[in-house]
């Protein structure tokens, strides 16, 4: 089956319920099946009336909205190619996508973001559609989304004859979209993913996370991201569930309670920053309630072992658990909007010491693992079998074998047709038995769990020879509620050292009692006594470590690393190369001669 066919097909199963919710004039509104179906037509008739063919490449710079789901089914239907983009990208960096690409038409959400793409309209010949005001479609080749709407909607019998035969002459094995690499290790290379990829990589989530159609999604993670894009778009038309978009990534917190959903798809951010906001507000609290709170925690954890033993807990402590529930978790839960049955993570490693929290608290995060090339989801803890600090088990007809070099390979209807106009690196990355190899290093146990160790490329040697997992030690000081990033150095060194981001909280509360001159993280972090407080923080992680593992020296940075200084990508993942250039001098001092 292709998308559209999927999409129609609930569409007429359940036309008057709501495919999607979005805040309108202060409060959620409804768009049901039926309209929406209505909405992607016109807008199909519309791009048709302006030229658009079978093959043409589409981009889309725009956040989450209905729109962009609306325009990506309209271009999908045609048998054009999505190319999302990055609402967060420079103009120099949207001009290199476009031009891999060829993208001949582009979607833009705002006024704004066509700053972006004023520049390069007259290079790359673009035809551009913005979703938002129409006074701001008033230049050449811009039209407003409301003009191909409209079209639509008045399109004659034959036209909408040629729709259905455009629609029907699409194929499971044409291409659907190219997914341009996040690139942190080099340029973005565009991932070639057909409808079939889309499609068979949600039959395979469907079998392990059961979300059906009573089930309402919050839609905040990027859907220029392949994870959003499949798990928290594509998958939940597929079984006719509903999905809300939340008003910005500061919102989502109150959008939270005032949808109400069922599931949430986040990254580990997301579900580190929830714990820290849970955590500071305890700290304000009275001290019975504290006591309390630790009490009921306690509860919560003997009460969850037994759950992930798959026992049945003792009578005794069920009922603790519930009164844990009613004076503690309830309310925490409450703050995701009351309903929530499970969240899900992917994008980066999730830390098993926040998922144990979650799950103390009642509500399972459920991890999974994929990648780009791979549609995205390779594996998936489940929710009657999951193991904290693993991605899970494999996906049904996804497989998955480890080298001999500990590199995760998998072959499947999953694996993308290739990347576009780089046929080495297709090669370098499928081999001749179609197995793709992932760059990932990790370890299936012998109940089929995988876990994640490191990425190959980013392994450290030592200088001693010695092989060490950067993200392992990473994510051991992460740990620690004083440090929110840290990025591990040693390659070719006697010895690792880190640079350290700290949790700004914890530096400013250090600052004040040393009566240190407010606002000032670059003087905070030089301090002594400020750097003797971490050193002990490090010391407590390197007790846990091998010798060589052990991390001798650190800095600390007074400023967290941002996707706008080309330290993240766009899904937050350290850009490794661009953070060892910007802090050389601090990390040239950690190695005197």
């Amino acid at each position: 089956m292709t998308i559209p066919s999927v999409f129609f097909e609930q569409a007429q199963k359940r036309p008057e319920q709501a495919a999607f919710q979005v805040k309108r004039s202060g409060h959620y509104e409804p768009i049901s099946w039926k309209e929406l179906a209505v909405q992607v037509d016109a807008v199909a008739v519309g791009l048709m009336e302006l030229g658009l063919a079978h093959g043409d490449r589409t981009a889309i710079l725009s956040e989450n909205r209905p729109e962009w789901a609306i325009a990506d089914l309209a271009i999908l239907q045609l048998g054009g190619v999505t190319v999302p983009v990055y609402a967060t990208l420079t103009t120099e960096e949207i001009g290199v996508l476009l031009r891999d690409s060829g993208a001949k038409f582009i979607f833009v959400s705002s006024t704004e973001l066509m700053a972006k793409v004023v520049p390069l309209q007259k290079e790359f010949d673009l035809k551009v559609i913005l979703f938002d005001s129409p006074y701001a479609a008033a230049g050449p080749r811009i039209w407003w989304i409301g003009e191909l709407l409209g079209t639509g909607k008045t399109a004659s019998p034959e036209t909408k004859a040629l729709l259905e035969q455009r629609r029907n002459a699409v194929r499971d094995d044409d291409l659907a979209s190219l997914i341009y690499t996040s690139g942190t290790t080099g340029t973005p290379k565009g991932v070639m993913l057909t409808h079939s990829n889309f499609v068979s990589n949600c039959r395979m989530i469907r079998e392990a996370i059961p979300i059906n159609e009573n089930d309402t999604l919050l839609s905040f993670l990027p859907l220029s991201h392949v994870f959003e894009r499949t798990a928290g778009y594509y998958f939940v038309i597929s079984v006719g569930g509903c999905i809300a978009y939340a008003e910005n990534a500061e919102a989502v917190p109150k959008n939270l309670v005032e949808v109400r959903p069922t599931v949430v798809t986040g990254v580990p951010r997301f579900y580190e920053k929830f714990h820290e906001r849970v955590l500071a507000v305890l700290k304000q609290a009275p001290p019975l309630k504290k006591a309390i709170f630790h009490w009921a925690l306690r509860t919560g954890e003997e009460y969850g072992h037994f759950l992930q033993r798959r026992e049945q807990p003792p009578v005794g402590l069920r009922f603790k658990q519930r009164i844990a529930d009613r004076l503690v978790f309830r309310q925490i839960k409450e703050r995701m909007g009351g309903r929530i049955r499970f969240f899900v993570s992917g994008g980066a490693p999730l830390s098993p010491s926040v998922a144990e929290f979650f799950f103390a608290c009642g509500v399972l995060i459920i991890e999974g693992y994929g990648l780009t090339e791979t549609s995205p989801v390779i594996a998936a803890n489940r929710l009657d079998r999951f193991k904290f600090g693993s991605v899970g088990i494999p996906l049904p007809g996804a497989e998955v074998k480890i080298a001999e070099d500990g590199e995760i390979l998998t072959r499947g209807p999953h694996i993308m047709k290739g990347y576009y106009q780089n046929p080495a690196a297709t090669a370098e990355a499928i081999d001749a038995d179609r197995w793709f190899h992932t760059g990932d290093i990790g370890v299936l146990d012998a109940n089929g769990f995988l876990t994640i160790t490191d990425r190959k490329k980013d392994l450290i040697k030592t200088s001693g020879g010695k092989m060490v997992a950067p993200q392992y030690l990473e994510a051991k000081l992460k740990n620690s509620a004083a440090i929110d990033d840290a990025v591990v150095i040693g390659d070719k060194r006697k010895y690792l050292s880190a640079l350290l981001v700290p949790n700004p909280e914890q530096l400013a509360k250090l600052a004040r009692e040393l009566g240190l001159p407010p606002d000032s993280p670059e003087t905070w972090v030089v301090h002594p006594k400020i750097n003797d407080f971490f050193q002990k923080q490090l010391q407590t992680v390197n007790q846990s470590l091998a010798q060589f593992e052990q991390i001798k020296r650190f800095a600390l940075l007074p400023q967290p690393f941002s996707a706008g200084a080309g330290e993240l990508t766009p899904t937050l993942k350290i850009k490794r190369r661009v953070v060892a250039e910007r802090y050389a001098r601090e990390i040239d001092s950690l190695y005197p001669s």
